[in-house]
């Protein structure tokens, strides 16, 4: 599925006053889209507010990161489980309104998660830099920036709000894009999580080669229904490739109980992302452990 990266109707200046120019597709064709667009005008705005070098200082002064992948691959349970912490989504609306990110990330570490991941998107997900800088200051664990990336300017943000590894989205990003803002995460040692949702994405990552943490989501980004078997589907698709490359898998999205959780991991996947069905739960530390199992 293409994503344009801009709107098709770029913007002229005259007499100081800026104008868009009429385009017969200028409105986004599905949700993927829109948030990336968005995310483009975010950036813009925010790096005029807190200028590159302020994010610098301040990470220079954080500790080294955690290693997110070495601690998927170390975990005392199988498949490893990254627990997400998200309020809200585009597709469910608000998902969790008792919303709490300190308890929440307790009950994650107390409950047995190996990793945990932090949506940060605002406007989308209603999460921010903030709630992860929040669960940075309450846990111990492995953290992962979700986040639609698109510029190197967000990496700094991620790692100056304490995160250990990023989200990179294939479906959003050109194969320059991919081995570029995986130099910037390199220089700030961070862990890289890549998502596809294809084969055609899946195989494209294997050839640029690099990338040791990949993750599946289950997810049709044009139905948003979820199915499993996608993670099946594409780890049989590239077994070879994946086994010489020494990839672990992390399967995302449609994860419910200890059952599925066992099927992904016979189909390959080493770590599983489960995120809304820990979050719609009342007891969120016994609905982890039972997960667990």
């Amino acid at each position: 599925m293409e994503i344009r990266r801009r709107p098709p109707n770029p913007k002229v200046q005259v007499d100081n006053l800026e104008y868009a120019i009429p385009h017969k597709d200028s409105e986004p064709r599905n949700i993927l889209e829109k948030i990336v667009w968005e995310k483009d005008r975010e950036i813009t705005i925010v790096k005029e507010r807190v200028p590159l070098s302020q994010l610098i200082e301040k990470i220079a002064k954080l500790k080294q990161p955690k290693d997110f992948l070495a601690a998927l691959k170390n975990s005392d349970h199988f498949p490893a489980v990254i627990a997400e912490i998200k309020k809200a989504s585009p597709s469910r609306g608000v998902i969790r309104e008792d919303f709490n990110p300190k308890q929440i990330a307790t009950a994650y570490e107390e409950g047995g998660a190996t990793c945990v991941s932090v949506l940060t998107d605002k406007i989308f997900f209603q999460g921010g830099f903030d709630v992860l800088l929040e669960v940075r200051d309450t846990i111990e664990l492995p953290l992962l920036c979700k986040d639609f990336i698109l510029h190197p300017y967000q990496i700094y943000q991620a790692r100056a709000a304490g995160a250990d590894a990023i989200l990179l989205i294939a479906a959003i990003l050109s194969d320059q894009d991919l081995i570029y803002l995986k130099k910037i995460a390199s220089t700030l040692s961070l862990s890289i999580l890549v998502e596809v949702h294809n084969v055609e994405e899946l195989n494209r990552i294997l050839s640029l080669g690099g990338f040791p943490l990949i993750g599946i989501n289950n997810r049709d980004l044009k139905t948003f229904e979820t199915d499993i078997a996608t993670t099946e589907k594409l780890s049989k698709a590239c077994s070879k490739a994946l086994k010489e490359q020494n990839v672990l898998l992390v399967s995302e999205s449609g994860l419910f109980t200890r059952e599925d959780l066992n099927k992904v991991f016979s189909f390959g996947a080493q770590a599983v992302l489960v995120g809304e069905s820990l979050m719609r739960q009342n007891d969120i530390l016994s609905a982890l452990k039972r997960i667990i199992g």
